[in-house]
C-alpha cells in the first residue's frame, strides 16, 4: 500500500518522455514515488493512507536553486542600491558581525521562501561574493544546518576558503564583546572538512556540503599572493574530489574560465555561477571540460555582461538557473528567475524564438539536478526518485483559461501559486500553510538577529531612502 496518492492533477513530469498528463497521479512509498501515470490507473493499483486531491492544480517536480547565498535574507536592500554600501554590510556580517544564532534565523528564513515557492532543493554559499565565507570555525555552519533542518527543504551548503592573504580577522561575540582573532587558511580549511564529515549526506541525505574557492581573474594573478591563491585552489579541489564533493565558484567573467582550466579546476563535477561575457574559447572549455553553469538572470552580474546561455547550451553544456536570493533586490521565486531568463536572452537577440519555455523548467529541475550530480534522485517524477513535488494551483485569474498548463506555469504563474510542497515524501507546505513550523516565529527571530547585527556593526545609515529614490529617472549615486 502507499502511503500517499495524490491524484486528479495535472502532472509535469518532466521525465524522458517529458509526459504532460491531463488527468494524472503520483504514488509515494516513504521517500520515493512508485507510480506516475492516470489517476486511474495508478489509484487502482497504489491503494494509499493518504491522498491529496490535485483538482485544478499542477503536480510538478520541486524547483531547484542552483546558487543562492547564505546569510543575505538578512541583508537584502541594506545601502539603498548602492553595491559598495550593500558589500560594507555583507563584509562585516559574514566576517566580524554575526553569531550563530544570526545564522541559524538566516537560514530558516531563507528556507521558508524556498518552501513557499515551491523550491525543494537549493544551494547557499556560506557567505557573500566569492571571497567572504563564514569558515573561522564550524559553529557557524552549523547553525545554519540546524535551521535548514528546521524547515525540512533539501540544501546543499557550500563552504570555502578566501582570497589570500592570509590571516584574515574574524570575530565572535561574547556577552555583546566582540573578540578578534586571526584566521589562516589552514584554519578555514579545517573548518570546512569538519561541516563535510559532520553533515555531507546526513539526515536522509537532504543536506549536502560543497567546496568553493574564489574565482581567480587576471587582476589576481598580477598580485604577489598569485602563487598562494593558485596552490589554494587547487588543494581545495582536491579535497572536492576525493571526497566525491561539487566543488563551485562564484562570479565568473571575461577570462576566468581559461585561468581556472590553466589551474586545473574545471570537470563534470565544477560548477560555475554567473559566467558572463564569456567568449567562444570559452565556451568551448566548458563543453570540452564538462564543466557545469549556473546562470543567474536576475542578478546585477548579469546587468554588467551577458552570460551567453543559448551558445552554451547548443555547445552541449548543462546549464541551470540560480536566484542568486536572497539580496540585494531579488527574491527566491524560481518562477520570477525563469520569466526573466527568457525574456533576457530574447532581447539580446532581438527573438522572442530564443529560450522556450519548456527549456528554462528543466533549467530549475532535471537540468538543475544534473549540474548538482543529484539527477538519479530529483529533478523529475518518475519511479524510484525521491518524492520532491510541488502542487502549483491553476486555479487563479492569471492562470486561466485551463489550457496549455505547460506554458501557463513558466510565463504566468509566480511562487505564490504554489499550494502544496512536499519533500522526500512529506508534507511541508499545505494549503500554502507550513506544516511543521511556526512562521511568526521564524519572522520574529530573523527581525531580531537583523536588528542586533545593524547595532553591532553601526548599519543605521544604510537603511536611509536614497535621496533619488523618488522623481528621478537615474539615481546617479548608484554609480558613484
Amino acid at each position: 500500500m502507499a502511503d500517499i496518492l495524490i491524484r486528479n492533477g495535472t502532472v509535469i513530469a518532466i521525465d524522458d518522455e517529458r509526459r504532460i498528463i491531463p488527468d494524472g497521479a503520483v504514488a509515494i512509498e516513504g521517500d520515493r514515488i512508485v507510480a506516475v501515470g492516470p489517476s486511474e490507473e495508478v489509484a487502482r493499483d497504489h491503494p494509499a493512507r493518504e491522498t491529496i486531491d490535485a483538482g485544478g492544480m499542477a503536480i510538478m517536480p520541486g524547483l531547484v536553486d542552483s546558487h543562492a547565498h547564505a546569510g543575505h535574507g538578512l541583508i537584502k536592500t541594506m545601502g539603498g542600491g548602492r553595491s559598495d554600501l550593500w558589500y560594507r554590510a555583507c563584509q562585516g556580517a559574514y566576517t566580524v558581525g554575526s553569531t550563530p544564532e544570526f545564522w541559524h534565523a538566516e537560514a530558516q528564513l531563507a528556507a521558508l521562501e524556498r518552501l513557499r515557492f515551491g523550491v525543494t532543493t537549493g544551494v547557499s554559499l556560506l557567505g557573500g561574493g566569492d571571497s567572504v565565507m563564514r569558515t573561522d570555525e564550524p559553529v557557524y555552519g552549523d547553525a545554519h544546518m540546524e535551521g535548514v533542518l528546521g524547515i525540512g527543504t533539501r540544501s546543499v551548503v557550500v563552504v570555502g576558503t578566501t582570497r589570500p592573504p592570509h590571516p584574515l580577522t574574524y570575530a565572535h561575540w561574547e556577552d555583546s564583546v566582540r573578540l578578534d582573532r586571526a584566521v589562516s587558511f589552514e584554519q578555514q580549511l579545517s573548518t570546512c572538512q569538519t561541516l563535510v564529515d559532520r553533515w555531507h549526506r546526513t539526515h536522509e541525505d537532504r543536506l549536502h556540503v560543497a567546496l568553493l574557492t574564489p574565482t581567480l581573474h587576471q587582476e589576481h594573478l598580477d598580485t604577489r599572493g598569485a602563487e598562494d591563491a593558485i596552490a589554494q585552489s587547487r588543494k581545495v579541489k582536491r579535497l572536492a574530489d576525493d571526497r566525491g564533493l561539487l566543488f563551485t565558484q562564484d562570479g565568473h567573467t571575461r577570462g576566468s574560465v581559461r585561468i581556472a582550466r590553466e589551474i586545473g579546476i574545471l570537470g563534470p563535477r565544477t560548477l560555475l555561477s554567473h559566467a558572463t561575457g564569456l567568449d567562444e574559447s570559452e565556451i568551448a572549455i566548458c563543453a570540452e571540460t564538462e564543466t557545469r553553469i549556473v546562470h543567474n538572470p536576475s542578478a546585477v552580474a548579469s546587468i554588467l555582461a551577458r552570460c551567453p546561455v543559448p551558445e552554451l547550451l547548443d555547445a552541449g553544456v548543462v546549464v541551470a538557473i540560480g536566484s542568486d536570493a536572497t539580496a540585494p533586490d531579488r527574491s527566491a521565486d524560481m518562477f520570477r528567475h525563469m520569466q526573466q531568463c527568457m525574456h533576457y536572452h530574447r532581447t539580446h537577440f532581438h527573438d522572442p524564438s530564443w529560450l522556450p519555455p519548456g527549456k528554462v523548467l528543466e533549467m530549475c529541475t532535471i537540468d538543475a539536478a544534473r549540474v548538482l550530480g543529484l539527477d538519479h534522485e530529483i529533478g523529475s517524477l518518475e519511479p524510484g526518485k525521491r518524492a520532491d513535488i510541488i502542487l502549483v494551483d491553476l486555479r487563479r485569474p492569471h492562470l486561466y483559461p485551463a489550457n496549455m498548463p505547460e506554458f501557463r506555469v513558466t510565463y504566468f504563474a509566480n511562487g505564490n501559486d504554489v499550494h502544496t510542497v512536499l519533500v522526500g515524501g512529506r508534507v511541508l507546505l499545505r494549503d500554502r500553510n507550513p506544516v511543521n513550523v511556526n512562521e511568526d516565529a521564524v519572522l520574529d527571530a530573523a527581525q531580531r538577529e537583523t536588528e542586533l547585527l545593524i547595532d553591532r556593526l553601526g548599519l543605521r545609515d544604510l537603511l536611509v531612502t536614497p535621496d533619488m529614490f523618488w522623481r528621478h529617472s537615474r539615481d546617479t549615486s548608484l554609480i558613484e
